[in-house]
Formats: structure tokens, C-alpha cells, sequence
């Protein structure tokens, strides 16, 4: 299966150049955050594939503008056997800002998902904005990761967790793939295709 994973930059090749036909062979697309909701309108419209997104920090969509993209915010979607928890926005470094969270914050958010991560037997997928604590995160407030992702991935350990915040523009912390035990990261700055194992 052929996952895009896109976040924080429209991809000007999917966008601005686009072709007829160059998301045919997508079969799902997951948007980690801070992307326009046009952009995501367009890119659902001209595949075939499910666009799932959460909110990036600087998010303010409504249900009228995401024609047809699926929020996975707080929840665990099912697409093809394959579970993914979708994990929204980033540290808070802007009191009382929508889409900013405290690690307790976070937690709490975690804690919430209890029944359904005992429903689905956990998740294949972690799907977020921010990165994880010390694991292709930045120093400063606003780019530090979480570590409750950590403390998910220890329990769960997903094959893949898919991510957005850290540009590929802000220098030598960005990088595309990483490990984390037995989980594969990717940061989805602009694009990505993953293979997922059938």
C-alpha cells in the first residue's frame, strides 16, 4: 500500500504543477498539520485515496472547508485493517492558543483514548503534528516533541509514526526517516510516500 504523508508546506509538484493521473497509485494520504484546506480539498479530489489530517499549530479549519478530509483528531480510524491515532498540534508556547497543549495537556488527551486503544488493540499508525521528545525534536518551546508519544510507542509500538513542526528549512535537525526501537519515523514536511507492507 502507498501512503503520501504531506505536512506544513503544499507541495508545489502536487499542487501548482500538478498532472492528471500523478496520485493514482495513492491509496491512502495522511496530513500532519499546517497545510491550507484547499490544498487538502484538492489533493481529496484529485485521488482516489482517503485524506485523513490533524490540526498543526497554526490550523484553524472548520467543517465546511474540509470537503471530504476526515479529522482523526483524538480518535483511531480504520482504513484497509490498518488503525491510525491521530495526535494533533504541538507544545503550548502561546498561553490559551488553539492547537497547543502541555505535556499534561497531552496526556490527559492520551488517557481519553483508553477505550478505544483497548477497542482496536492499539494502532499501526501514530499520526501528529509535533515530533517526540528528543527524537528529531528542537530545543526551543515551540518545536520540543512530546513525551507521551514516547511512552505510546513504548506500549504499542507502531510500525510507523508520522509527523510534521520541523521544517526541513530550519537546517541539520530536520530528518526525513528515523527509529525509534521497532517504529519507523517519518517527518511528512511537504511529501513523502511510504510503502506500507501489505
Amino acid at each position: 500500500m502507498k501512503i503520501l504523508v504531506v505536512a506544513d508546506e503544499e507541495s508545489k509538484v502536487l499542487y501548482d504543477y500538478y498532472k492528471p493521473g500523478m496520485l493514482d497509485d495513492i491509496d491512502l494520504i495522511l496530513a500532519c498539520g499546517d497545510l491550507k484546506a484547499g490544498y487538502l480539498s484538492f489533493l481529496v479530489t484529485m485521488s482516489h485515496a482517503p485524506v485523513l489530517y490533524v490540526c498543526g499549530n497554526h490550523d484553524h479549519y472548520s467543517e465546511q472547508s474540509m470537503h471530504g478530509c476526515i479529522c482523526v483528531e483524538d480518535d483511531i480510524y480504520v482504513y484497509k485493517g490498518i488503525r491510525i491515532l491521530g495526535l494533533g498540534g504541538s507544545m503550548r508556547y502561546i498561553p490559551h492558543a488553539e492547537n497547543q497543549y502541555t505535556e499534561r495537556e497531552m496526556r490527559r488527551r492520551v488517557r481519553r483514548l483508553c477505550l478505544k486503544l483497548m477497542k482496536y488493540k492499539g494502532f499501526d499508525i501514530l499520526m501528529t503534528h509535533s515530533p517526540a521528545f528528543e527524537i528529531n525534536d528542537m530545543e526551543d518551546l515551540p518545536h520540543r516533541g512530546f513525551k507521551s508519544f514516547v511512552t505510546l510507542m513504548d506500549k504499542y509500538k507502531p510500525k510507523f509514526f508520522v509527523h510534521g513542526h520541523v521544517h526541513a528549512t530550519y537546517g541539520s535537525r530536520f530528518k526525513r526517516l528515523d527509529h525509534y526501537k521497532e517504529t519507523t519515523i517519518v517527518n511528512a514536511y511537504e511529501k513523502y510516500i511510504i510503502e506500507y507492507p501489505d
